[in-house]
């Protein structure tokens, strides 16, 4: 069916309704208009899918239909609740509102409608419209609906912006045309009167509601398409900002010199609103129809499905759901840039202008700047943009250090000439400014203004490949540009003493930096080689190498930016996935930081870098870990530790550990003392051993089977687990089943055999926030379930699987499952590394793997990233040596890329052959 054909679409209704003029039964209606609606969103869900319309056509589309639906409903009403006799057909005006009264909607839209009277409405009036509301209800339709008088509307809509917007959208059905004249004449009037002012402070209060609700960066990566920043609304308080102040229908009518206003927008700019709105309205046709309901947010189990309904295929080193995003993002940015220039303007048109004064100080004139309201701007007549580009960056650095704000004018005109950016590149003057910028006051600030407007993409041509760039995982929250500009924000609260309660150690080292610029430069290009495959940090060295001179740097600072970028995860990752206990990990970052001065620079640097990628990712926990690592390195570089030094380490903690244990005798001590194996006593403080001994006393005395001691730090954020009993094979997959049934997430393990045959099993633990295990009833309920899984009462498998599971958003970011067998990082122990697909249990899962295939556990170091896990374990055969035999790693490499695979996954507890391939491979 096409357009052509709907009026004969419409009668055809009303006749079916109304053969002969006389109404078939309710019932009767019902069904027929149901076939009718579900024919007509099969007709716009045809034509779209089969891409005979796009999104905004196919929105048009369904107005449309739903206008003739509409209309014939009105006319089956009347007739089915019909007037006295001399009595006017109908007294009332149906009219439509909000995104319906555009004649725009969505698969699963609510319907808005107002029954707009002239007078009180009668009893036959008031039936009516109840009739026509429940037959509406009957079909399944969401309506929205008042019924008012014209100067109701009015007094409402001055109450309520919401009302008031939704009247900017009326548009008249049918019914009493006269009604609706007179409203239109009040409602343009009122307008008129009134004045944008309030109306405009409304609108923008709403929306900062609303972004805040919903998201105040346009680049998050499970973005709401219709309330985020950059969204639908967004674009729609622009429509509804140009109709009120100027009564315009559509924004093309904003173009040119004799429209409204005076020509407040190009004609490329008007486009390019028309391909946002058609590419927004595009994806939330998508969403409804993937979805089945009215959903706006774009999840991450949407995104594959809908970047393949829209044809994105894989491109080099992104798939086709990277790209979409992308898309969406810089459509996103296209709309916060509509927003700067077009917002102002009409305010600026609708007002007036106001006294326009133009002054400026010597310091201005000489940059070529000036005042303009109050507000600076590129000094009149001769001073602008395209001709002079340095004046971009001057009018940002102005406006930071005279703390003012940029004119509207100015930012627009910095937003139509970012493109001139690029003749500043290698530019002294530039680099001088844009580098102060970078690393000034309210840095984040004025980089995510350049960005917005396209100025960083054009001055670092590398940046454009990571503007709108997202990662898909659940571990990063924005996208690659905007997280590295958080990351920019996060040096400076760290330089301002702003983290100094959470990141103690580097908040004081940035006072202690020689190399501050290039720890910003290295700040901004850390990530500048995501997107391109490969190594990031290592592609992102060499472009380090081509960014820096260009930027006015100097040999030395381009080779520390390089480094840093190089090992910018050097100690997150030592951190979180080694044993900083073994003196081989301390030594080999050493050898590789070498210097006092990068140790510390890479410190600052990646406590900035973790804060930036989500609130949730930094804890206390992992600030303890990052902290034991810059103190442990920074004693190696000062010559403090050495490898023969391990058994004067050792004698030195038995010394410690006898002086905390004023009140045991010398037996007991020395009892005590001949426990522990050498990794025992350089594995824990003084402190730490005297609780040992005081348990480990406690249990003989009493000869209890197992004692379990829990201790909250909330200093460090988590709560520590001590097990003590007798050692046996699977142990730590049994006691790490227990926790996972309990709620808790291991985030670190000590474990160790005593000389005695006893297992002293320590476990740092953290609630589903991230924070301490610390409910007192949580804490005796984890001690009773360790207890129940040593003794075999709990049938862990079970219990596991009716702990929570994930959201299924999250099911289609995959991970695929990984093995790394590291001989080299110890000198005593086979390192293994295990990535893999998060779940409950997956630890008792993987430590059992270990331990069924012979092997000891001595440490394990846990992290996840989102919803991938990254388990490290140091292990040792029965003889107590390396795996190194590929014979004996085979298997085992088997054994736990099964225990990596989910259960539910198709084939049991195996993975597939391409799954299995993709790990040996890695």
């Amino acid at each position: 069916m096409t357009l052509a054909t709907a009026p004969r679409a419409q009668a055809r209704l009303q006749d079916r309704l109304l053969p002969d003029g006389v109404p078939i039964a309710r019932d009767q209606a019902l069904a027929l208009l149901r076939r009718e609606l579900g024919g007509v969103q099969a007709w716009v869900q045809h034509a779209f899918e089969s891409r005979e319309t796009h999104g905004l056509g196919a929105a048009r589309r369904l107005g449309e239909r739903m206008d003739q639906v509409m209309l014939a409903i009105l006319d089956y009403g009347g007739a089915m609740v019909p007037p006295m006799p001399g009595a006017a057909r109908l007294d009332f005006a149906l009219v439509a509102t909000g995104g319906y009264g555009r004649g725009v909607l969505a698969p699963h839209s609510d319907i808005d409608l107002l029954f707009l009277t002239q007078r009180e409405p009668g009893a036959r009036t008031r039936r009516l419209i109840e009739f026509i509301l429940y037959l509406l209800w009957d079909l399944g339709l969401k309506v929205g609906h008042a019924t008012r008088s014209a100067q109701d509307c009015l007094t409402e809509g001055c109450k309520d912006v919401t009302i008031l917007t939704a009247l900017v959208d009326a548009r008249f059905l049918g019914g009493d045309a006269e009604a609706y004249a007179h409203f239109a004449e009040s409602f343009t009037r009122h307008r008129l009167e009134s004045g944008i002012a309030p109306f405009l402070a409304a609108k923008r209060a709403e929306r900062a509601a609303r972004h805040a609700r919903y998201g105040e960066s346009p680049f998050l990566v499970e973005p709401h398409v219709k309330e985020g920043r950059g969204g639908l609304r967004d674009l729609q308080t622009l429509y509804w900002l140009a109709r009120y102040a100027f009564g315009v229908q559509k924004m093309p009518e904003l173009v040119g010199p004799d429209s409204p206003g005076g020509g407040l927008l190009s004609a490329h700019e008007a486009r390019a609103i028309r391909r946002a709105w058609d590419f927004l309205w595009t994806l939330r046709f998508h969403l409804h129809y993937v979805t089945g309901r009215a959903e706006e947010r774009l999840t991450f189990d949407l995104q594959p499905v809908i970047a393949a309904r829209m044809g994105y295929t894989r491109h080099g080193a992104q798939d086709g759901s990277e790209r979409l995003m992308k898309h969406l993002f810089l459509t996103a940015r296209d709309v916060v840039r509509f927003t700067r220039v077009l917002e102002p303007a009409i305010e600026r048109a609708a007002l007036g202008p106001p006294a326009t004064r133009r002054e400026g100080d010597e310091g201005l004139a000489a940059l070529g700047l000036a005042f303009a309201d109050g507000k600076l701007v590129a000094a009149p007549p001769d001073r602008d943009f395209s001709r002079e580009p340095i004046l971009m960056l001057r009018i940002v650095k102005a406006a930071r250090d005279r703390c003012l704000d940029i004119h509207p004018l100015a930012v627009r005109a910095l937003i139509r000439h970012a493109r001139q950016a690029e003749r500043l590149r290698g530019d002294p003057e530039a680099n001088r400014l844009f580098l102060d910028l970078m690393m000034g006051k309210g840095a984040a600030k004025w980089m995510r203004l350049l960005n917005e407007a396209g100025f960083l993409g054009r001055f670092i041509p590398e940046w454009q490949r990571i503007t709108g760039l997202m990662q898909f995982d659940t571990y990063h929250v924005f996208t690659v540009d905007e997280h590295t500009i958080e990351a920019i924000g996060v040096l400076q609260q760290i330089e301002s003493g702003a983290l100094a309660e959470v990141a103690p150690v580097a908040s004081e080292l940035a006072g202690q930096l020689q190399s501050r610029r290039a720890l910003y430069v290295a700040a901004l290009l850390h990530d500048i080689a995501k997107g391109r495959g490969g190594d990031h940090s290592e592609i992102g060295a060499r472009l380090a190498q081509e960014i820096c001179p260009r930027l006015g740097m100097s040999a030395e600072e381009t080779e520390t930016v390089s480094w840093l970028v190089l090992h910018h995860l050097l100690v997150s990752q030592t951190a979180f996935k080694r044993d900083i206990e073994d003196p081989k990990t301390i030594l080999d970052i050493a050898d590789q930081v070498q210097s006092p001065e990068r140790l510390r620079l890479l410190l600052v640097l990646t406590v900035a870098d973790m804060r930036a990628v989500g609130p949730r990712v930094w804890n206390a926990w992992k600030a303890t870990l990052l902290r034991e690592v810059y103190w442990r390195v920074s004693e190696v570089l000062a010559g403090g530790m050495t490898v023969p030094e391990r058994d004067v380490r050792v004698a030195r903690a038995k010394e410690a550990a006898v002086a905390s244990l004023p009140a045991f005798t010398q037996a007991e001590a020395e009892h005590f003392l001949s426990l522990g194996y050498p990794g025992y006593w350089l594995s824990f403080d003084a402190e730490t051993h005297a609780r040992h001994a005081s348990m480990i006393r406690d249990a003989e005395a009493t000869r209890a089977p197992l004692t379990v001691r829990t201790r909250v730090l909330p200093e460090r954020g988590v709560t520590e687990v001590t097990v003590y009993c007798t050692d046996h094979p699977g142990l730590f997959s049994k006691i790490s089943g227990a926790l996972a049934v309990a709620g808790a997430s291991i985030v670190d393990a000590r474990i160790h055999t005593l000389t005695n045959g006893m297992a002293l099993d320590t476990f740092w633990v953290q609630d589903s926030s991230d924070d301490a295990f610390d409910a007192p009833h949580r804490l005796a309920r984890l001690s009773v379930l360790i207890e129940q899984s040593l003794s075999g009462r709990l049938q862990l498998d079970a219990e596991i699987r009716k702990v929570r599971r994930e959201p299924a958003r999250l099911a289609a970011v995959t991970v695929p499952p990984r093995v790394v067998f590291d001989n080299f990082a110890s000198n005593t122990h086979t390192v293994i590394e295990v990535n893999g697909r998060d779940r409950p249990g997956l630890l008792h899962d993987v430590t059992a793997a270990i331990s069924e295939q012979g092997l000891q556990i001595a440490s394990a170091h846990i992290t996840t990233y989102g919803v991938r896990a990254v388990d490290v374990f140091y292990v040792k055969d029965v003889f107590g040596l390396k795996i190194e035999n590929e014979r004996k790693l085979a298997p085992l490499r088997e054994a736990l890329l099964d225990a990596l695979t989910p259960p539910e996954m198709p084939g049991g507890g195996g993975v597939s052959v391409l799954m299995r391939e993709v790990a040996s491979q890695a």
